[in-house]
């Protein structure tokens, strides 16, 4: 007896060679536009969905499925009399294998120029309702959203008990999938909204936030060894894995800290991050010296730590750069000689950046105790034409240099957040400390410890000094210039403390907490 396959798919990965063998085992193949096209080039027997249904696609294909003789095909219940005879005199024969993948709508609205207009567009409405029919009647259609399930249906198709069993699961997949798919539309959607229509480039906070992620990995453990874990998302889809051993939780998280912080450079520029704070950041002419400078910055800390470049790395800094134990090492890519250095270390993780990887990401969420916080990400572009310039003294071109390279980086380091900077370079990291002093006196002393002069160097301050004390220890270490966001009850003191000083300080308007 002849079985009927429809077959409709955004992702047309092994479509064809699917297909192939469906036909060699008697399958008769309905599509539709542009999969039909894929299965004629590829000479393969097929008939388009607008003849079966006796109806044409229209609206430029929004209306091509959504028809009694496809979903009646679907939903008949092969063991119900009463449907067969129905479906006999209405002339809707059956269909026993769908084959669907959805319009691609959560790739389409994680562009970041795409527009509202186009992410309608990629709603899906055929797709989900035919999935959702043939994974209803699963007891007696083959239904498939994934690529990857092909050669798993193929395996079980002579055996019964064994294509029962997958049928159920591939059933649950759908159920899965379309209620993410759904819930990534309501989302977008629902920002949308939340913003009113002028503001079609954003995302707002829709009155119901809605999170369905498939699970990508699971992890060995989370934070530490007693803690379960695993990934969901999109996450592997940004990178590619070279060498090494599986990727911890936390590396995970260092990965994500790395990537936003490299993309706030354009120049050559090169990163050291421990447990998400950046310990060394220089931009330079050259990648290896951008190496030499970040590691100066602290020669302890990046033990352990994650590397990451905003070009190609090379022999010269391949050979620096394996002198120490580092965990992670990412970049856009690795030369021959580099992969060839660093392949003596088999359990280094080499990552391949595939894309630039800047903040736009437009919100992040967190778990607490009964829900999550969302919040916008902290990314927007830095405009120094819009700092002012508070004391009698303006900053140097040197130091205004400076000043954009720390606040940069500073926005990027755990609250309270100090960073001594020199043009285009860190000198001293103080992160994640209660007192903004006492972040002071850890950069400070890290910068001492690595033998680095802060004479003539900049300070950056992710919040304001609430007291001039604060700025006066920065004059005391050799700062001459510093940037912070401005706004406390006393910043006529710390004003007052930095003209004293001789100092430049600038405020920007903008607060840069990281908790």
């Amino acid at each position: 007896m002849e079985k009927r396959a429809l077959l409709s798919v955004s992702d047309k990965t092994g479509l064809a060679d699917f297909a192939r063998v469906l036909v060699a085992r008697g399958y008769e193949l309905i599509s539709t536009g542009g999969t039909a096209k894929l299965l004629r080039e590829a000479n393969l027997p097929v008939g388009d969905i607008s003849d079966y249904t006796g109806f044409p696609e229209m609206m430029e294909g929004r209306l091509k499925t959504l028809h009694p003789k496809v979903h009646g095909g679907l939903l008949c219940r092969r063991d119900n009399p009463d449907h067969l005879a129905q479906a006999k005199a209405h002339g809707i024969g059956m269909i026993d294998l769908v084959v669907v993948n959805l319009y691609p709508f959560e790739q389409t609205v994680a562009k970041p120029n795409c527009t509202l207009a186009e992410a309608i567009e990629n709603i899906d409405i055929g797709g989900p309702s035919m999935l959702r029919s043939a994974a209803k009647n699963h007891a007696a259609v083959t239904v498939v959203c994934d690529p990857a399930d092909y050669p798993r249906v193929l395996a079980v198709m002579d055996d019964e008990k064994a294509l029962a069993e997958l049928r159920r699961e591939l059933a649950l997949k759908v159920f899965k999938r379309t209620s993410t798919y759904d819930a990534a539309i309501a989302t977008y959607l629902g920002a949308h909204l939340a913003l009113g229509p002028d503001l079609d480039e954003l995302a707002g906070l829709p009155e119901q936030y809605a999170l369905s992620l498939p699970k990508a990995q699971k992890l060995r453990y989370g934070e530490n060894p007693h803690q379960r874990a695993a990934l969901y998302g999109s996450f592997a889809n940004c990178f590619d894995q070279l060498q090494g051993k599986e990727l911890s939780y936390n590396n995970i998280l260092d990965i994500t800290a790395a990537a936003y912080l490299i993309g706030e450079f354009e120049k050559p520029t090169l990163a050291i991050l421990k447990h998400t704070n950046p310990c060394g950041v220089a931009s330079t002419a050259t990648l290896l010296e951008a190496w030499e400078q970040a590691y100066a910055t602290d020669r302890q800390a990046p033990f352990g730590g994650i590397i990451i470049v905003n070009r190609t790395v090379d022999e010269p800094l391949a050979k620096a750069i394996a002198e120490i134990f580092s965990e992670v090492i990412i970049a856009p890519g690795f030369d021959d000689a580099a992969k060839a250095i660093f392949a003596k270390k088999k359990n280094l993780r080499l990552m391949v950046a595939k894309a630039n990887l800047r903040a736009e990401t437009l919100q992040e969420a967190r778990s607490v105790i009964g829900g999550v916080l969302v919040q916008d990400r902290d990314h927007k572009p830095i405009s120094p034409s819009s700092w002012k310039v508070v004391t009698k003294r303006a900053p140097t071109e040197a130091e205004w240099a400076a000043l954009q390279f720390g606040w940069r980086v500073v926005r990027h380091v755990k609250s309270n957040a100090i960073v001594y900077a020199a043009a285009e370079r860190t000198l001293g990291v103080g992160a994640g400390q209660m007192s903004r002093v006492d972040s002071s006196k850890i950069a400070v002393w890290k910068a001492g410890e690595a033998g680095l002069s802060l004479q003539g160097s900049v300070v950056a301050s992710d919040a304001f000094f609430p007291f001039p004390d604060g700025l006066i220890a920065a004059a005391q270490a050799g700062a001459t210039a510093a940037v912070q966001p401005g706004g406390s009850m006393r910043d006529a003191d710390v004003i007052a403390a930095a003209d004293a000083h001789n100092l430049a300080m600038v405020f920007t308007g903008m607060r840069h907490f990281k908790h």
